[in-house]
């Protein structure tokens, strides 16, 4: 028996455990079927068939380490984002950074994307990171490049991207790894994550900054988890992490999400090795709603936490306003009035 036959076999029997209709996927990131609860026998031709459900936008030129796949059929318009550097355990090192910086402007100008998900290939890891080997090597100025690049591009993941974007996190996520997390939209937790902020330990702290090397912290470059973390789960919590460097596993970001009532820090959490299914069920969902909506939506949202409550009722009507003259809404009215889905253009 092939070990691809094994897989299989073991996701089957898994998967037909539940009571609807639903992806599943493996650890492979190619790796995809359809199950329902009234298949039992699936074979390998199934997985070939799910395959081409998934097509290459950036090659290997871009990077090495960063992936960029279109799925498509029902799916079209989600966006996965694949890092892939196994040997240092999706460390953001310079190819890396310029990859994920390459993949989020190339899907910012694709008008047909809906929303986005930022996965791992590496199994028990998302991303350990800044790659601290590396930048031991680096002069200054490098230093100060870096820093200042990795800033910008998760600034821009979280304020420029007009799209939804998921964090799917079944490992450690620490330092840069979460921070990137934290710059997501939604968060997708496994029971084998791990979460942190270790940077007080190396005597730093998080926020993708270095004060030392730069004169000016200008405010659209915005800090990472000094400032994203407090944000979302409160000063204290966020205290309470960053201070003690501590990580913290799935289950108890689950627990301070209850604690806090909020769901700033994990949006689901799931068992291990189901991250994945349960990002891609969430990004369904989303791809389904009007593109400009769901746009405006975020717009709204981001760009309204940041001012006072007038100049954000001021910033929601403008937004209100973008999906007024739309197809999709005389769409959505019409398929309501029809009893049937509507088929969103983005026009």
């Amino acid at each position: 028996m092939s070990a691809l036959t094994k897989l299989t076999k073991t996701l089957a029997h898994h998967c037909v455990k539940k009571s609807k209709t639903h992806w599943c996927k493996s650890s492979q990131p190619l790796l995809n079927l359809l199950i329902s609860e009234n298949i039992v026998n699936i074979n390998t031709s199934q997985f070939h068939q799910y395959q081409s459900r998934r097509t290459l936008i950036l090659d290997s030129a871009s990077s090495e380490s960063v992936q960029l796949q279109r799925l498509s059929d029902s799916d079209s318009g989600i966006i996965e984002v694949s890092l892939n550097r196994p040997a240092a355990k999706n460390a953001l090192g310079t190819d890396m950074l310029r990859g994920l910086k390459h993949a989020f402007e190339t899907i910012s100008e694709d008008s047909s994307a809906n929303v986005v998900m930022i996965r791992s290939s590496v199994p028990k890891v998302f991303c350990a990171g800044a790659d601290l080997k590396e930048r031991r090597q680096m002069s200054p100025s490098e230093i100060h490049f870096y820093v200042n690049t990795l800033r910008s591009t998760f600034s821009f993941l979280e304020v420029a991207l007009p799209i939804p974007t998921i964090a799917v996190i079944d490992g450690a996520a620490l330092g840069g790894g979460l921070e990137m997390a934290l710059a997501c939209d939604l968060r997708i937790c496994g029971e084998a994550a791990l979460l942190g902020l270790p940077e007080t330990g190396l005597a730093i702290i998080p926020g993708c900054s270095d004060r030392s090397l730069s004169h000016v912290i200008l405010a659209s470059d915005r800090a990472g988890g000094t400032q994203r973390l407090p944000r979302l789960v409160g000063k204290s919590v966020a205290k309470d992490i960053i201070f003690t460097g501590r990580k913290v596993s799935g289950k108890d970001a689950m627990s301070l999400v209850k604690e806090c009532h909020t769901a700033g820090l994990v949006n689901y959490y799931v068992p291990a090795g189901q991250a994945q299914l349960k990002a891609l069920e969430i990004a369904q969902e989303i791809n389904q709603k009007g593109p400009i909506a769901i746009r405006m939506a975020k717009r709204a949202i981001t760009k309204g936490l940041e001012v006072d409550m007038a100049s954000a009722l001021e910033l929601e009507e403008e937004c209100y306003i973008e999906t007024l003259h739309t197809e999709d809404r005389l769409e959505g009215l019409a398929a309501f009035a029809e009893k049937r889905k509507p088929k969103y253009t983005g026009t």
